[in-house]
């Protein structure tokens, strides 16, 4: 997701509060709260939208949004990393019981994400960096990155002491196969995903 990150000076109003009136001035702007810090993310752009919905269909065909869980986009996720701390994750698998997971916000309780994913755009540092390290601290077991600025694909796994202890990067042409802890088989073809997450040439 494109981010612009800016640490707010001081300001005896909640951050939640800011975030909340830079959405409501912005339609369409996504606000996160990682580490005390504000991040301001434009809306996506086509191709941006485009990768995420070929990336849905995997998991949709694996049966992840029926039963025990649900394949959803852009929900909140209450991070521990401080008081305020959330963040939106483009996609995720959460288990089906995550609307009694709400903390305030919008936002749910980690414990109910199986999988996070981001869709890089233009501050690609965001996901592949501030949110790893957020992500591993809320022990969400998979996080995957579909960096469009490298054409990569990354599957980060076995969150614990704040970091991802297994990290590993694909190339288009590999097929990848996600861990079974979110609840179904899926392999995902790297060269396609990154494919739909580029302009189409005219």
């Amino acid at each position: 997701m494109s981010a612009a990150s800016a640490e707010q000076p001081f300001n005896s109003r909640p951050l939640t509060a800011i975030a909340d009136e830079i959405m409501e001035r912005h339609p369409g702007y996504r606000v996160e709260i990682i580490g005390g810090h504000l991040l301001v993310s434009p809306a996506p752009d086509v191709p941006h939208a485009r990768a995420l919905t070929k990336l849905m269909r995997p998991f949709i065909a694996a049966g992840l949004d029926d039963g025990e869980t649900e394949v959803l986009q852009g929900i909140g996720l209450w991070l521990p990393t401080d008081t305020e701390d959330y963040a939106i994750p483009d996609l995720a698998i959460v288990d089906a019981d995550v609307e009694d997971h709400l903390v305030e916000n919008n936002s749910y309780e980690p414990v109910c994400f199986r999988l996070v994913l981001e869709v890089t755009s233009g501050n690609w540092k965001n996901d592949l960096k501030t949110k790893v390290t957020a992500y591993a601290q809320a022990e969400v077991p998979v996080y995957v990155i579909v960096d469009r600025k490298h054409q990569r694909l990354h599957v980060l796994t076995d969150p614990a002491g704040g970091r991802y202890a297994n990290h590993r990067p694909h190339a288009p042409g590999e097929i990848v196969t996600l861990p079974d802890s979110i609840g179904a088989k899926v392999t995902l073809d790297v060269d396609e995903i990154l494919k739909a997450g580029q302009p189409k040439a005219n």
